[in-house]
């Protein structure tokens, strides 16, 4: 118990320190925003500070903090340290920037964002790289909180012949397209704060529930620093990619972004975009802290799906109706990233193609498009027996390797505006060995033996470095 509320108050501690000395070296102003210099009424839309940082919160918070640190915590109790130290140095730090970056470029979103700072060639690829992200998200984001609503909370079968997911599936689709088309004040604004109040009752449950009923949980100096895995998977890269969004996500970039669009005041930055991940850094640690105790109190296994350790926690911590507002708290959090996530995109592809986006038909014709790839990799996942482990895979792969381009462009923005940029090359440069490590081993990628694959991400990554570098010296002063 001592390493996880050390390293809980390690987060809050350092992530408030840490979050000044950000906001200090980017140093925000009192010029116009882009809510109030390009006001459109349906994306450009100024919001309260309250409101955004809600909004923030429920975009970047999917399953990620939740599944992520359930299957991460195998590794032992050193995810009671690496998930703070690498949240505050390196998470709500990426989050900051790209948010920031973007209020400072008219709310530009991040494949624009990628195109000015890091050249026209890099954008092309991103582009591409990050609508095939998005759209895995969409599906995921339908696929996992359907799937918990069937099975914790109706308690029906989930099976691809069920009419019932299929109905929930419909639901979640239906309220993903009002999200997706209608102003972002008229929907999202306004059912977020519900949303939130679920999210921060079931979390503040949970961890009353693990002190209250004393859950037994592991000590750094007693099992070592980094626990053998069960299935002796290596700490490195795996866990970094495993547990993802409560450490560092590329997806958080895309969110940052669009909340830029409803910000009144720079200085609202810290609490929207810092702030606000690291209140998911704390929901990380507390679901990590559950996971472990109940498998320590042997009522999970190694082998129990992350899912259904949501239930045993919810169920064992708060009883059958607490048990039940918590599933919901769960559920809540990828529906309000995977609506989101499609808005990013219909803004991402109709920037890319000169959409106007303030015409109803236009945001109707790109999200038919949207949605219709998104139902054909839905239903993929529930055909294939491996398909939603596969989509699952290369999601979490594709969500880090995002950060490493937003990581690029943060670089790039502060060499040029002559501020540290070590902050933003190093954690860069530590997960561009951690993805590309990681595809070279892995089955859904070259399949190469581990020392093979971290020579080959050591060139690698120091070829990042020197890109960067080079692409800094080649890039005009930009904002």
């Amino acid at each position: 118990m001592i390493t996880f509320l050390g390293g809980l108050l390690l987060l809050i501690i350092g992530g408030m320190l840490y979050g000044r000395i950000c906001e200090k070296v980017f140093r925000p102003d009192d010029r116009p925003t882009p809510a109030l210099d390009m006001r459109d009424g349906v994306d450009f839309v100024p919001m309260k500070k309250w409101k955004n940082s809600m909004i923030q919160l429920l975009n970047i918070a999917g399953t990620g903090p939740i599944l992520g640190p359930i299957q991460g915590i195998l590794f032992g109790p050193i995810a009671f340290i690496t998930i703070p130290v690498g949240c505050i140095l390196a998470g709500a730090f990426h989050d900051y920037m790209c948010g920031m970056i973007s209020v400072r470029n008219q709310g530009a979103q991040m494949p624009t964002l990628v195109r000015r700072f890091l050249g026209k060639n890099t954008y092309s690829f991103y582009n591409v790289f990050v609508s095939l992200m998005m759209l895995l998200v969409g599906a995921v984001f339908i696929y996992t909180p359907g799937d918990l609503f069937v099975t914790q909370i109706l308690h029906a079968d989930n099976s691809f012949t069920s009419p019932v997911v299929w109905i929930v599936y419909g639901a979640i689709f239906v309220y993903y397209i009002i999200a997706t088309l209608f102003p972002i004040d008229k929907i999202i604004g306004k059912i977020y704060p519900v949303f939130g109040a679920v999210l921060l009752f079931s979390a503040i449950g949970v961890l009353i529930g693990v002190l209250a009923k004393g859950y037994p949980l592991n000590e750094i100096w007693t099992t070592g620093l980094v626990s053998v895995h069960p299935k002796g998977l290596n700490f490195i890269p795996i866990f970094f990619v495993t547990v993802a969004c409560g450490i560092v996500s590329g997806f958080h970039a895309t969110q940052a972004t669009l909340v830029s669009r409803t910000m009144t005041h720079e200085k609202e930055g810290r609490m929207t975009f810092y702030n606000m991940m690291i209140a998911e850094g704390i929901i990380a640690m507390i679901w990590a802290a559950a996971a472990m105790g109940v498998l320590n109190l042997g009522l999970a296994t190694a082998e129990t799906t992350a899912t259904a350790v949501v239930g045993i926690i919810a169920n064992d911590l708060l009883g059958t109706v607490g048990g039940i507002i918590a599933v919901i708290g769960v559920i809540v959090l990828p529906i309000t990233s995977g609506d989101t996530a499609l808005r990013s995109l219909r803004l991402m592809i109709s920037d890319a193609l000169h959409i106007d986006q303030t015409n109803k038909r236009n945001r109707l014709a790109v999200a038919v498009c949207i949605f219709a790839v998104v139902a054909v990799l839905l239903i993929f996942s529930k055909l294939n027996a491996d398909g939603f482990n596969v989509l699952w895979r290369y999601f979490a792969w594709a969500n880090q390797t995002t950060a490493v381009f937003a990581f690029a462009v943060i670089t790039v923005y502060m060499l040029k505006n002559k501020q540290p940029s070590l902050m933003a090359l190093l954690p860069g440069m530590f997960y561009m060995f951690i993805i590309s490590s990681f595809i070279l081993n892995a089955k859904i990628g070259f399949n190469l033996p581990w020392p093979a694959s971290y020579i080959i991400g050591g060139i690698l990554t120091v070829i990042y470095a020197a890109a960067i570098l080079y692409r800094s010296r080649k890039t005009d002063l930009l904002q």
